[in-house]
């Protein structure tokens, strides 16, 4: 085969590549994996995800639920400590725990994707629990009480839902090489000094940058900011052109991600494949961050202290959603 040809071929490869590793990079986001190179390829990722995914039984409400609205993807973003073992400096206080939640909005015409962070101590009511922080609907009922409670939260649908462990946020970080990661101050955390500005991280700096909060003043608020700034990362490394060549990376992405990620039934492969070809055209620059924003902080009756969730903005942004107007409301809200 001439150089000419092969180099047309990889050419018109490529978008493929990159429109699936769009898909498990966005949902390990948790996110944006799976890339092929020939037909072949294509079975051995299936293969490797199918094989390497947990699939969430029941993970939505049978009843009570919002209605759907036009042709726009929310998809719940889960990151949990339920394989805690696996980090021995984790934090767990008692139960698996929803240390990251983000809902990830992506635009009817695929040209957008929101992620939207909650942070873990918001004060919300927890269906058939009462009030209490958001995180504890992951304890009492794991994916589909934390769907219900978001779900009431913002008024609207979830279409998908993809939980990942704190151990799988360190193996694909492993599996690219590395990300480097933004970071908006200096700190140090479990053994590892992160500097203001870029820093390389491997699996287990990777860990520590994102679960990190007790050195900073404002506590959850720099924590989720960091996880944005690695989900971003990651992003940017699955897309960049080293990965899009490089099948073994893919596959070790592929391979690594799906053995700590959850989905729904409906997350199957072919799915991802459909989803990842909308986005074909997606760009780093088209990927907008914003925390739902707090009205202060309180303490519950127990001596719990929780935050205050800002109800207008949640109204706000529950109108966004249904009219998919999101990246307006991050403009105005940006994390």
């Amino acid at each position: 085969m001439s150089g000419r040809r092969a180099l047309a071929r990889s050419h018109r490869r490529r978008p493929v590549r990159r429109a699936l590793l769009i898909a498990v990079g966005l949902l390990t986001l948790v996110t944006i994996g799976l890339a092929v190179a020939v037909s072949a390829f294509v079975g051995g990722l299936a293969h490797r995800y199918d094989a390497g995914r947990t699939v969430i039984q029941s993970p939505f409400p049978e009843t009570g639920r919002p209605a759907a609205t036009g042709d726009a993807l929310d998809v719940l973003l889960i990151g949990s400590d339920s394989r805690a073992g696996l980090d021995p400096d984790h934090d767990r206080a008692g139960g698996s725990r929803a240390d990251v939640l983000m809902l990830a909005h992506v635009s009817a015409d695929r040209r957008h994707v929101a992620l939207i962070s909650i942070l873990r101590d918001s004060w919300v009511d927890v269906p058939g629990h009462g009030t209490a922080k958001i995180n504890a609907a992951y304890s009492w009922g794991g994916v589909p009480l934390t769907v219900q409670t978001v779900e009431q939260l913002l008024d609207v649908r979830i279409d998908h839902v993809a939980e990942i462990d704190f151990a799988g946020f360190a193996g694909m970080t492993d599996a690219l090489g590395g990300v480097t990661v933004e970071s908006s101050t200096a700190f140090d955390a479990r053994g590892h000094h992160f500097t203001l500005g870029p820093n390389h991280l491997d699996g287990a700096a990777a860990l520590a940058f994102v679960r990190e909060r007790y050195a900073f003043a404002d506590a959850d608020h720099t924590r989720v900011r960091n996880q944005q700034a690695f989900l971003r990362a990651v992003v940017q490394r699955v897309v960049s052109q080293d990965t899009l060549t490089s099948p073994q990376t893919i596959q070790r992405f592929v391979s690594s991600s799906s053995e700590y990620l959850a989905v729904d039934p409906g997350l199957d492969f072919s799915t991802l494949v459909g989803l990842g070809w909308s986005l074909r055209d997606f760009r780093v620059d088209d990927l907008d961050t914003a925390t739902l924003p707090s009205a202060g902080g309180g303490t519950s009756d127990d001596g719990q202290s929780y935050v205050r969730v800002d109800r207008s903005a949640i109204s706000s942004l529950s109108i966004a959603l249904r009219s998919d107007d999101v990246s307006g409301w991050v403009a105005t809200h940006a994390g």
